[in-house]
């Protein structure tokens, strides 16, 4: 059976401009359908698309919408000769609407057809999906509530109109509105190739991405899903990866938390390398490990450099002093907005990156007047929380794990040896481990004063971590330290090198089979040797 036309079959509309040596293909909207349920600017928009003599047909609470703004709207029905049913499962799942948007207006054969099944063209669709992921997202929300906002219809026009983007010109993001009225209106009523071929990749992109939120929910695989599925943004290319000779580039999570690195602000200096991102994401993660107002100095992913204090600057001048040498080209994460003082304590030091929360408007403009500094703003603290997943990439794979982000509390820990830590030992040891979190394992940490003074990483063996720690401190600074060590001490070796520098105390998360060496050389010492019972290798 016949359906009734969409009203025009007319010929093909495309006409070509030359801008220079390219011609753009234009192509004519005549006819626009409208269904979004983010009905943000529509009404102005569709009021302009009328202007310009395009015919609106719309379909439930939409085209209410614009009826009731005084615009005058065909609906879906009075095109397919079906009305909307099922509570509105079915209205556009239709030959008539699949096939204004489908037929390739090129091919007489197609338009043949169309004319003889009375199916007139759609030449712009402009629709955006039911919010299945806000819906999802919502404490305790209903399976079958989150089943009802999974959307049919709209994507289904999505990709029909995005896979006829040589004639269709559709619209899923309320963002596109103002650029494509300014191209129609620049146009005679036209949209070009090149937009049109835009508008498309954005459709496959949301529509992918749509129905990986409906196959996570689904799923609910728990923290590893049987199918897991990434979806990256691409922020910047790099002038190249951590070689001249490694093409590279940038891509943030999709769903990248406020605040997070990814999210950051750059107000000023050249562009981010390969390396000073990798160096910026471990700065900032050890920085907001600390409530009090914390400065951590990374070289090569590891800090040479972290203390807390009263302020910035304090902290800064602590951290610094751990090892100067490193501190050159470095790259330096606080977790309180940069102020003046802080600025001045930094001096002239040369420093690839500083990320922090803020920075004060004098401060900014003090290291503005630095040619060869990068400045990140990440607009808050970071709350590095149980629940993120991190990933490596390997060889045909990925490795998938949770954060390092587990609670750990003092009254979790064990004492082993007879002497307890004192009060003051205790507070350097609880800095000393959350530094020691952060440095690539072999990792020994020595802390004084709440501040770094010697870091040993990345070595073979943990006894070598030991002594680069110990040279690292310097006699006088290592008197007094204490000492953390990210895994369990194998054997007593590592303890003997601390013990003989000055070293009064150490965390560790114990589980070696010669624990009892360790213990039995602590108490030769006189040490005190906390076990956590965690451990935090960093590779």
């Amino acid at each position: 059976m016949r359906r009734r036309s969409l009203g025009y079959n007319e010929g093909h509309r495309n006409r070509s401009s030359r801008k220079g040596e390219a011609a753009v293909q234009l192509v004519q909207i005549k006819r626009a359908l409208v269904s979004v349920s983010d009905k943000t600017g529509i009404v102005e928009f569709a009021k302009a698309l009328a202007d310009l003599g395009v015919e609106i047909v719309s379909t439930g609470g939409t085209a209410k919408a614009l009826t009731d703004a005084g615009l005058e709207v065909r609906s879906i029905d009075e095109i397919t000769g079906f009305p909307e049913m099922m509570e509105g499962r079915v209205k556009t799942l239709h030959p008539v609407v699949h096939g204004g948007l489908l037929a390739r207006r090129d091919k007489p054969e197609h338009m043949r057809q169309a004319a003889e099944h009375g199916i007139g063209m759609i030449d712009m669709v402009v629709v955006n999906l039911y919010p299945f992921e806000a819906t999802v997202a919502r404490e305790g929300v209903a399976e079958a509530e989150a089943i009802e906002q999974i959307d049919i219809g709209g994507p289904s026009m999505l990709r029909s109109a995005a896979k006829n983007f040589a004639s269709v010109t559709v619209v899923t993001d309320p963002a596109d509105y103002t650029a494509v009225l300014e191209e129609m209106q620049a146009n005679g009523g036209a949209t070009s190739a090149e937009t049109r071929r835009r508008l498309a990749l954005q459709v496959f992109a949301r529509t992918s991405a749509y129905d990986a939120a409906i196959l996570g929910y689904l799923e609910d695989g728990g923290a590893f899903p049987q199918d897991l599925r990434l979806r990256l943004l691409k922020v910047q290319e790099l002038r190249y990866g951590e070689n001249p000779h490694q093409a590279a580039a940038f891509y943030r999570d999709a769903d990248a938390p406020a605040h997070s690195l990814a999210r950051a602000e750059q107000l000023h200096g050249k562009e981010l390398s390969h390396n000073n991102i990798l160096d910026l994401d471990a700065a900032w993660t050890a920085a907001n490990d600390f409530a009090d107002p914390a400065c951590v100095i990374i070289k090569h992913t590891n800090p040479c450099g972290s203390a807390i204090a009263g302020s910035l600057a304090e902290a800064y001048a602590k951290a610094y002093e751990c090892d100067p040498v490193s501190a050159y080209g470095s790259v330096i994460a606080v977790n309180r907005p940069v102020d003046v003082a802080f600025v001045e304590e930094l001096g002239s030091l040369f420093v690839e990156c500083l990320v922090a929360p803020d920075f004060e408007a004098d401060a900014l403009e003090r290291l503005r007047a630095r040619k060869n500094i990068r400045l990140m703003r990440t607009g808050a603290r970071r709350d590095h929380g149980v629940g993120r997943l991190d990933m490596r990439k390997v060889d045909g794979g990925m490795l998938v794990q949770t954060a390092d982000a587990v609670a750990e509390e003092r009254s979790t820990f064990r004492v082993v040896t007879k002497r307890e830590p004192t009060h003051a030992e205790w507070e350097q040891l609880l800095f000393a481990w959350r530094i020691a979190k952060n440095v690539k394992s072999n990792a020994i940490v020595l802390a004084k004063d709440y501040a770094g003074v010697g870091i040993g990483a990345g070595q073979m063996s943990r006894v070598d971590s030991a002594e680069i720690a110990v040279k690292k401190a310097g006699a006088e600074r290592a008197a007094g330290s204490v000492c953390a060590s990210d895994a369990f001490m194998p054997f007593p070796d590592a303890l003997e090198v601390v013990a003989a520098a000055g070293a009064t105390a150490v965390i560790q998360p114990g589980g070696s089979i010669r624990d009892e060496e360790v213990i039995a050389a602590a108490d030769a010492h006189g040490i005190a040797v906390v076990f956590t019972g965690v451990r935090h290798f960093r590779h």
